[in-house]
């Protein structure tokens, strides 16, 4: 699964966490580019919290990797690109479904859609994400990583624990060692660097574009 096979296993729900962050965005473009197959499920999944910061996707969404990984044209990749620049700054529902107009293009045969949560008190975005994967019956579950003062920042903090002398944990880490379903955090390296790749049972597993 890591590397993308060539033969398609049955059809699968694949969830995408999805932020307009830049993250975000590589763990889309590995998802499409090796993970997901025409008979498979794209869920597009975002948890709504108006407190985090937001970057951009357009450095990602720019580069041929994602746009080019299936049939659809330079033209239609840039205007997929276009539209997304426009939706920022104009709620989430704009830059889900940019994202969603993105998968299509790339992979016009396999079901997209978009889930959304709100952060309820009591509940972090990484327990929200598990929960909504159970729900769902989630098969992998793909998440951006950054290892950096972000994560940090972002991250997730173990229940029950003081907010002195408790390192926070990175929701993506969080996720993989708690999912049930295959958890696989994406870091992106640059325009042709490939991935970075972490799952409970792959640590740092390096794989090309």
């Amino acid at each position: 699964m890591l590397g993308g096979g060539k033969s398609a296993p049955p059809g699968r729900k694949i969830m995408v966490v999805a932020d307009p962050t830049q993250e975000s965005a590589g763990a889309l473009q590995y998802a499409l580019s090796k993970a997901v197959f025409d008979n498979d499920e794209l869920i597009l999944f975002h948890v709504e919290n108006p407190n985090w910061w937001r970057n951009t996707l357009t450095m990602f969404l720019k580069k041929p990797g994602l746009m080019n990984s299936g049939p659809a044209s330079t033209s239609a990749g840039a205007s997929a690109t276009t539209s997304v620049e426009a939706s920022f700054g104009r709620g989430d529902m704009e830059f889900l479904e940019e994202m969603k107009n993105a998968c299509k293009l790339c992979k016009p045969k396999i079901r997209v859609r978009i889930e959304k949560k709100a952060v309820v008190e009591g509940k972090d975005k990484a327990t929200i994400i598990l929960d909504q994967s159970k729900v769902l019956g989630i098969d992998i579950l793909i998440i951006g990583q950054r290892k950096s003062l972000s994560t940090v920042l972002l991250g997730y903090r173990l229940h029950g624990a003081s907010s002195r002398g408790m390192k926070p944990i990175d929701t993506a880490e969080y996720l993989i060692d708690n999912s049930n379903c295959t958890c696989v955090g994406v870091q992106k390296k640059g325009q042709n660097g490939g991935y970075l790749l972490n799952t409970k049972t792959h640590k740092n597993f390096w794989l090309l574009a």
